[in-house]
């Protein structure tokens, strides 16, 4: 006699759905960085630093806060706690030790063999906004 497993064949179901659908696919694609107004931090110009200039700025602080939120929350997490998709942001060494890491990926993005896995922030949102993400990325510890 033939025996059809009907939970068998609804996980099967499920699984392909959850793996092969198109929302899964398209989570992590292309989106919008979104404008960042620094308006109350002092303009850098062109020359791009290698030492964030708005460390302990209360200014930069918040606006790095809603900057991060909007952009980069989606792959290192709320309030900077990485779900482990990207790194934890939180564990990148204070002052320029820091800088040197989180410039550069930020600036030109992140490729790796043709993927990527970060998309290259520079012409999209001023330096001045990354700076400022930077000096409230610098407020968070690991482990809180």
């Amino acid at each position: 006699m033939f025996h059809v497993n009907f939970s068998f064949i609804l996980s099967a179901a499920l699984v392909a759905t959850v793996f092969f659908s198109p929302a899964t696919v398209l989570a992590h694609g292309d989106v919008q960085p979104q404008a960042v107004d620094t308006t109350g931090l002092e303009p850098i110009g062109d020359k791009w630093l290698e030492v964030n200039p708005y460390v302990g700025n209360k200014k930069a602080i918040e606006i790095g806060e809603s900057a991060y939120t909007q952009n980069c929350a989606r792959c290192h997490g709320l309030g900077a706690v990485s779900g482990g998709m990207s790194p934890d942001l939180r564990e990148l060494p204070k002052g320029p030790e820091g800088d040197a890491f989180y410039l550069p990926p930020t600036r030109k993005g992140v490729i790796r063999n043709g993927i990527t896995y970060m998309p290259a922030y520079e012409g999209l949102i001023s330096q001045e906004a990354m700076w400022a993400i930077r000096a409230w990325l610098e407020t968070k510890d690991a482990g809180e």
